[in-house]
């Protein structure tokens, strides 16, 4: 396997030094484009967010909250505690 040079180890140390940031900043994304999204697509939009509230140590509970709900407002009150920094 080829090695990483300097700068390319560097751009993936600060990739997840910063994912959580950009997790969270992803998830809030989603909110937004569900409002507007129908199909397929919103159903795949669903699994992303689901994915994002779990690398996010959102509780599992409040997850199936959320995705038995699937409501983009309810993802909006979770994302606002994870900014807020209650989650």
């Amino acid at each position: 396997m080829k090695e990483y040079s300097d700068y390319q180890r560097k751009v993936i140390k600060r990739y997840y030094d910063n994912r959580e940031s950009i997790d969270a900043q992803r998830l809030s994304e989603l909110v937004t484009n569900l409002f507007l999204a129908s199909g397929k697509k919103r159903e795949k939009m669903w699994e992303t967010a689901r994915g994002l509230m779990e690398r996010l140590k959102v509780p599992k509970t409040r997850i199936e909250h959320v995705m038995e709900k699937q409501d983009p407002a309810v993802l909006a009150a979770v994302v606002e505690d994870v900014e807020a920094g209650k989650i």
